[in-house]
């Protein structure tokens, strides 16, 4: 059996932090996620999905987001039950966040990925490799989780991880004109 929920929004209010009776710090808070496609009007819609975690997770989540912020949510769905104060019986079915990334640093302005101070070290884009040709010496850049100038979308843009190599000298299979000695037996078929 498989129960794993992987999620990337914004959160819609700022996290609710409280304690249970022996202590144990617990954090609900609810996450906006844009549904992949538009509706007829050409509209993006989103869901929202509340989600909670605990401990050490709970308080960090509560002292450094806020409304707004862009995270990465890592866990399970989990539905449980209890009565209400009338004697009715209420089913919540939410995400135990294993793990919340923040995707923006604190006090960075939502949707800023860089330029706010986000985790975003590849330049513009979004959850993938970053738009720059290349870090320090060449080397190519870490993955952008920010979202960057460029909106946040899930593309990949490969750098060019050998920018010193000349592809066009070095092509082993361009046509020379001359003909290639290949016996059978270096064929695998």
């Amino acid at each position: 059996m498989l129960n794993r929920v992987v999620l990337v929004g914004r959160l819609t209010r700022d996290p609710d932090l409280r304690y249970t009776p022996n202590g144990v710090a617990v954090a609900n808070f609810n996450i906006a996620v844009n549904r992949p496609f538009s509706n007829q009007q050409g509209n993006r819609e989103a869901d929202f999905i509340d989600c909670v975690t605990w401990r050490r997770q709970a308080e960090n989540l509560a002292n450094y987001m806020k409304k707004g912020n862009q995270v990465g949510v890592d866990g399970r769905l989990q539905t449980r039950r209890y009565e209400d104060k009338d004697g009715k019986m209420v089913y919540v079915t939410e995400v135990v966040a294993d793990s919340v990334q923040f995707l923006e640093a604190k006090g960075g302005a939502p949707g800023q990925g860089s330029q706010g101070g986000g985790f975003n070290q590849g330049g513009q884009g979004g959850f993938g490799q970053g738009g720059q040709q290349g870090g320090p010496g060449g080397f190519p850049q870490e993955p952008n989780f920010g979202g960057g100038n460029g909106g946040g979308g899930f593309q990949q843009q490969q750098p060019n991880r050998y920018p010193n190599h000349n592809q066009q000298d070095d092509d082993p299979f361009k046509d020379s004109g001359e003909p290639i000695d290949i016996s059978d037996d270096d064929l695998p078929f």
